[in-house]
């Protein structure tokens, strides 16, 4: 069994930062890539950034707007979003997700789809008050 925890989560001031830590235990387990979603009520889970293990190539959502940055640490198997700049508009709760390999063609046309990823933390609670 896989599972991501994912911390760092709470409540901030707009213009504030936040680190955002997703961390991945279980198995026996190489994953592909990391990806961060965001869900607000009654909204769709959206894309924010994903992260490939091998290569630590980045994608992100164009609504980031260089805000936001993810990496990766291999040897803890720890995934991380350092989110700059935070806004209203960003609270959300926040979940990590495993793709456990890679599915062909062009990353920046499947990361961002989150029905094509295997594993799913619980959440993490981000709140910018204005």
């Amino acid at each position: 069994q896989v599972q991501l925890a994912e911390s760092g989560g709470g409540l901030v001031r707009a213009g504030g930062s936040l680190r955002l830590s997703c961390a991945v235990s279980g198995r026996t387990f190489t994953w592909y890539a990391m990806g961060w979603f965001r869900q607000t009520p009654g909204k769709d889970r959206e894309f924010v950034a994903a992260i490939t293990r091998v290569s630590g190539s980045t994608y992100y959502a164009d609504s980031i707007e260089g805000r936001f940055t993810i990496s990766r640490d291999n040897a803890k198997n720890t995934v991380y979003l350092q989110m700059n700049s935070l806004n209203p508009e960003d609270t959300a709760v926040y979940y990590c997700a495993a793709m456990e390999f890679y599915l062909g063609g062009d990353p920046n046309k499947f990361l961002p789809t989150m029905d094509l990823y295997h594993y799913w933390g619980q959440g993490t609670q981000v709140t910018v008050s204005s």
